[in-house]
């Protein structure tokens, strides 16, 4: 169990410098306008995953593949959503539904989804991101452990997610003393639940615990019914204008 410290909230900004990871919004025919949001100057994004159906799904998607280019487009890296299932999927399983995230959207990388956290996966994790790093140029992989990982995780993937959950949790978290050995711009946050008037709050602790990728919603996953990540913040403005360099009305 790595050792943790709680972080003041109420001290001054770090100057790090923060963007904004979307881990993933309805199918853009359910959800145009969320897409078309993305797509809009002015947002400071790092990457935006693209969920088909689970995954890359059993075939191409037109609504996909063209929601996709407008991003890339636009110079936004989109990445291919791999469930891991905690370790339980094959090395194999996974290479295999990368390749169609490739091949059919080109993606320019990967996030590992509910990836695991234990020194015994390390080995598997391992030799799957090598795999993994030999489809396309140089692909962005995310692991997405949702708490602290084991720290050896930190030297095989570019960035790593240490807090995915809601916003009652986050408020008093704690980050693990050997993330302190890595740049900001390795560890994301992704935080459901954030009232608009508690924002800046959440941007702090960001800032503190040395995360400069987030993703903080008021959308809540309704008690574990429901996918808070599906919708736009409906603050989505707000952030922007916080994180970034704002948009236009």
């Amino acid at each position: 169990m790595p050792h943790l410290t709680s972080v003041p909230t109420g001290a001054a900004s770090t100057g790090v410098r923060t963007g904004l990871g979307v881990p993933g919004c309805a199918h853009p025919l359910l959800a145009p306008a969320e897409w078309q949001a993305l797509t809009r100057p002015g947002a400071p994004l790092h990457w935006v995953v693209l969920d088909v159906a689970d995954g890359p799904g059993a075939r191409p998607d037109p609504h996909c593949l063209e929601a996709a280019g407008r991003l890339r487009n636009g110079g936004v890296r989109v990445l291919g959503h791999l469930d891991t299932a905690r370790g339980t999927r094959s090395c194999s399983e996974l290479i295999a539904e990368a390749h169609r995230y490739r091949e059919w959207y080109r993606v320019d990388g990967f996030l590992l989804d509910r990836a695991p956290t234990d020194r015994g996966c390390l080995p598997e994790t391992r030799r799957t991101v090598a795999a993994l790093r030999t489809l396309g140029e140089a692909p962005h992989i995310v692991l997405g452990h949702g708490t602290h990982p084991h720290p050896g995780y930190a030297e095989n993937a570019d960035q790593l997610v240490t807090f995915s959950g809601p916003w009652s949790d986050y408020r008093w978290s704690q980050v693990a003393e050997w993330t302190a050995d890595y740049p900001p711009e390795r560890f994301c946050h992704l935080v459901h639940g954030v009232p608009h008037g508690h924002l800046e709050e959440a941007l702090r602790i960001a800032r503190w615990q040395g995360a400069s990728t987030i993703w903080f919603t008021d959308s809540t996953d309704r008690g574990g019914r429901a996918d808070p990540w599906e919708a736009m913040p409906g603050y989505w403005d707000d952030i922007v204008s916080r994180v970034g360099t704002g948009v236009s009305e």
